[in-house]
C-alpha cells in the first residue's frame, strides 16, 4: 500500500563555506523535502521519504541537483590545493596513449590519444604508411561528451558499423559507412542497448535491443525484453527482422555472433548477469532453424571459434573455474561434450588467434597465458614481464602475429607484440606516463575474513615506507557478478603514491578471482560476506600499521558502490573518508529501473521471499543508515546513469545528510553529461579525480 501527500519545496541556501565552516558540524545543505511513501513487504512497512528523487525529469529533482552541486562544489572551491592537483593530474595525463592495433582487411587499426584529448582517436595504417584518422570522436560534440562506444567491421574490412554513446548513455546509435572513402552507408539505427554488432558477409549485421521505454522516462524506465535483429543494408531499421527474442523467447540479455567463417550464428540468452542458453544456427544451409544446444540459465557457456563443423565451447558446466570442450555441431548437446582444456585450480579464460589457444589463467588475481593448439596440445608458456595482468590476446585465424598488452599497479601499460610460432614477445608501445617503477613496490597479502577465509589483497606503495599508522589509504574493491580485480596501472594514484599514500585492493567474495565458487560465496543471502571481507581488509591494514582509521578512505563503483554503502552502515566508525560511487544504494527497489531486474542473480530481490526481503532491508545502504557518525562522504553519481540510475545516490545522500551526526562533510558530487562511467571526456575525467583526492587529502590531513 502506498501513501502520497503534496511535497515540501525545496529552500535552497545562500550561505556560502568559509574555510572555518569545512570542519564544522553543518554545511548549508538544501532542506530536502520529505514525502510520505510507503510500502508493505510481507507485511513490513517501509518508508520511501525520498522517493520523489527517482523522477529525474521533475523540476523539483532539477533544483535539488542544482542546490546539492553548488554546495559540493562551494566546498571543494575552499581546498587551497584543489587545483594544484587538478594541474598535477592534468600534466600527468598529458602524453601520447595507444590500443594495441587490430587487422581488419588490408589495414591496421589503433587507438590514439595525443593527451589530453578529450576521446580517442581511431587511426588506420597501410602497410608502413602514415596513419591516417578513420573517426575523430572530439568532433562528434562540442564538448566531448559523445563516445565512440564500439566498432565492427566486416570480413573483407569494406564496411564497419560504429555505435556513438551521447552524455554517457547505454542507449546508442549506429553508422555504416564504406571503409574505403568513409562515406555513410543507409540510415543510423538508434535506439540500441547492450549491443554486439556482427556482420554476415556484406549483407548487413546482428544487434539486439529493447523497445525504447515510453517518452520521458528513456533513461530510468525498465528495459525488460532483448531482441536480435538482422539489419540488412539499404533498409530501413523499421523493416529490421527480428531473429529471436521479444514476446516470442522473452529473456533479458541476447547476443548474436557470427563465426568468423561465417558459417553459424550462434547466439547467447539469459535472464540475469550470470548464466544463459545457448543456441546455434547454420547459416550455410538456407532457412535453417535455430537450434538449442543449452535449454537453462545455470551456468556459462560460450562458443569461441570452431573449425568447420567442430564447435570450441567455453563453459563452467561441471568446472567451477571453466574448462574448453570440444563438441560436433550436428549434434551439439552437453553429453557429447568433451574436454580439450580441462578445469585446473586457477581460473581459466580463452581467446584464439592464428590457428592457436591462449589460455589465460588467473593465479591469485594475477595472470598466466599458456599456448595450444587448435587440438588441445600444449606448446608453451608466454613469458610476461613481471607479476600483473595480460590481456588482449587474440587475432584471426590467418594471422601470424597478434598484440597484447600488460599492466600491474607499478607497470603502466605496454603493448607487446608477440609472434605466434615462435612464441616470442617484443614490446610495440611504452607508455609515456610520468612515473618511475623503481621508487614503488606492489606486494600481495593474504588475511583472515570473518569467518576465516583467505581474502588476497595487493597494496602499493614507495619504497622506504615505514609502517607507523600514519600513511594516507585508499582502500578499493568491488565483489560481485564474477567480476576479477586484476592489477591495473592507474595515472590518478600517483598522485596519492607520491604523497606517501598506499593503495590497497582486496579479492573480495563475489567477484571471479577463484571462479564461480568464489562469486557465489557472496552472492544473495551471502552477500554479507563481501561486506565482511571489505571491514576485515581495513582491520588487517589498520592492526599491521599501514594506516590508522584517521588515515583510511574507502571506495568503490557500481556494486563497489553498494559495498561502500553498506560498510559505512555497519561500520560508521571504521574510516575517516568513503567515496559511494554510481551505487546501487536502494537494494528494494533496484529491479524497477533501467536493467535492474537482470542483477537479481546476485542479489535477489525484495519481492523473491520473506527472508530474501529481510536479508536485504537490512543491509541496504538507503534503508540501513542510522543517526550516527559518519565519514566524510562524497557521493559520485552522473545525470545520464541509464545503468545504476541516479535516484540510488540522490536517495542515499539525501538520508545519509539527514542522518549525520557527526562534523564530517556529506557532499554530493553529480555529474551532467556523463553516464555509468564509460565515454567522460578527458576533463570530466581529471575534474572528478582531482575532487576525489583533495577532498581525501583534506579531509585526512595530507599535506599537498
Amino acid at each position: 500500500m502506498k501513501k502520497i501527500i503534496p511535497l515540501l519545496a525545496i529552500a535552497l541556501a545562500t550561505a556560502s563555506l568559509t574555510k572555518a565552516q569545512m570542519t564544522i558540524k553543518t554545511l548549508p545543505y538544501p532542506q530536502t523535502k520529505k514525502g510520505d511513501i510507503t510500502d508493505t513487504y510481507f507485511g513490513t512497512a517501509v518508508a520511501d521519504p525520498y522517493r520523489w528523487q527517482e523522477d529525474d525529469r521533475a523540476e523539483d529533482t532539477k533544483a535539488w541537483v542544482i542546490a546539492e552541486n553548488k554546495v559540493t562544489q562551494d566546498y571543494l572551491g575552499q581546498i587551497p590545493f584543489r587545483e594544484d592537483i587538478r594541474k598535477r593530474l592534468e600534466v600527468l595525463w598529458n602524453y601520447e596513449k595507444y590500443s594495441a592495433p587490430f587487422k581488419e582487411g588490408k589495414y591496421t587499426y589503433f587507438y590514439k590519444n595525443d593527451g589530453l584529448q578529450s576521446q580517442s582517436v581511431l587511426y588506420r595504417q597501410l602497410g608502413e604508411g602514415k596513419p591516417e584518422v578513420l573517426l575523430d570522436p572530439t568532433k562528434f560534440s562540442k564538448d566531448g561528451t559523445t563516445s565512440l562506444a564500439g566498432i565492427n567491421f566486416s570480413k573483407d574490412g569494406s564496411l564497419a558499423a560504429y555505435q556513438i554513446s551521447e552524455g554517457g548513455s547505454d542507449w546508442r546509435k549506429v553508422i555504416v559507412i564504406k571503409t574505403a572513402d568513409k562515406s555513410i552507408v543507409g540510415d543510423t539505427l538508434i535506439n540500441v542497448k547492450f549491443s554486439g554488432i556482427s556482420w554476415y558477409k556484406n549483407e548487413g549485421f546482428y544487434y539486439s535491443s529493447y523497445d525504447k521505454p515510453r517518452a520521458g522516462s528513456e533513461l530510468a524506465g525498465l528495459t525488460q525484453y532483448h531482441k536480435l535483429y538482422f539489419h540488412k543494408l539499404g533498409t530501413s531499421q523499421a523493416e529490421d527482422k527480428m531473429i529471436f527474442g521479444g514476446d516470442v523467447t522473452p529473456r533479458r540479455y541476447i547476443g548474436g555472433d557470427v563465426t568468423e567463417d561465417e558459417r553459424y550464428l550462434v547466439i547467447s540468452a539469459a535472464t540475469s548477469t550470470t548464466g544463459n542458453e545457448l543456441y546455434i544456427k547454420d547459416l550455410s544451409v538456407p532457412n535453417s532453424p535455430i537450434v538449442n544446444i543449452v535449454d537453462n540459465f545455470e551456468k556459462e557457456h560460450h562458443v569461441i571459434d570452431n573449425v568447420g563443423s567442430k564447435l570450441y565451447i567455453f563453459t563452467n558446466l561441471n568446472a567451477p573455474n571453466y574448462r574448453l570442450v570440444t563438441v560436433d555441431a550436428a549434434n551439439a548437446k552437453p553429453a557429447n561434450w568433451k574436454d580439450l582444456i580441462a578445469e585446473t585450480q586457477n581460473v581459466l579464460g580463452i581467446s584464439t588467434g592464428g590457428g592457436k589457444i591462449f589460455a589465460e589463467y588467473l593465479k591469485d588475481a594475477t595472470s598466466l597465458v599458456k599456448q595450444y593448439d587448435m587440438n588441445g596440445k600444449f606448446e608453451h608458456d608466454i613469458a610476461l614481464p613481471s607479476v600483473g595482468t595480460a590481456g588482449s590476446f587474440g587475432a584471426k585465424k590467418h594471422e601470424t602475429e597478434t598484440y597484447y598488452s600488460f599492466t600491474s599497479y607499478i607497470y603502466p601499460s605496454t603493448i607487446f607484440k608477440y609472434d605466434i610460432a615462435s612464441g616470442k614477445s617484443t614490446v610495440y608501445k611504452k607508455s609515456g606516463v610520468q612515473f618511475n617503477p623503481e621508487l614503488y613496490e606492489s606486494k600481495q597479502v593474504f588475511y583472515p575474513s570473518k569467518d576465516g577465509t583467505r581474502v588476497p589483497m595487493i597494496l602499493t606503495y614507495k619504497k622506504g615506507t615505514v609502517l607507523n599508522g600514519t600513511n594516507p589509504t585508499m582502500l578499493y574493491a568491488y565483489g560481485g557478478f564474477s567480476i576479477s580485480l586484476t592489477p591495473g596501472f592507474s595515472t590518478s594514484n600517483i598522485v596519492l603514491l607520491e604523497h606517501g599514500g598506499i593503495y590497497a585492493v582486496p579479492n573480495l567474495r563475489g567477484g571471479g578471482e577463484y571462479g564461480e565458487k568464489w562469486h557465489l560465496a557472496g552472492t544473495k543471502m551471502q552477500k554479507q560476506n563481501v561486506f565482511d571481507d571489505f571491514i576485515a581488509a581495513a582491520q588487517y591494514l589498520i592492526d599491521n600499521k599501514y594506516t590508522a582509521k584517521e588515515h583510511l578512505a574507502i571506495s568503490g563503483g557500481s556494486n563497489g558502490g553498494l559495498l561502500v554503502g553498506a560498510v559505512m552502515a555497519q561500520r560508521p566508525d571504521l574510516c575517516k573518508v568513503a567515496f559511494p560511487a554510481v551505487g546501487v544504494m536502494d537494494m528494494l527497489r533496484y529491479n524497477k529501473f533501467t536493467a535492474g531486474a537482470g542483477w537479481a542473480y546476485d542479489y535477489g530481490t525484495a519481492e523473491d521471499s520473506k527472508e530474501m526481503f529481510e536479508y536485504l532491508y537490512k543491509y541496504s545502504p538507503y534503508h540501513a543508515i542510522k543517526p550516527a557518525d559518519y565519514p566524510a562522504t562524497m557521493v559520485t553519481t552522473a545525470d545520464h546513469d541509464d545503468r545504476v540510475v541516479p535516484a540510488h545516490s540522490f536517495k542515499f545522500a539525501s538520508r545519509l545528510q539527514e542522518m549525520q551526526k557527526g562534523a564530517a562533510p556529506v557532499l554530493i558530487r553529480i555529474e551532467t553529461k556523463a553516464g555509468h562511467g564509460a565515454g567522460k571526456s578527458t576533463a570530466q575525467v581529471i575534474n572528478e579525480q582531482a575532487d576525489k583526492w583533495a577532498f581525501m587529502f583534506q579531509n585526512i590531513g595530507v599535506k599537498y
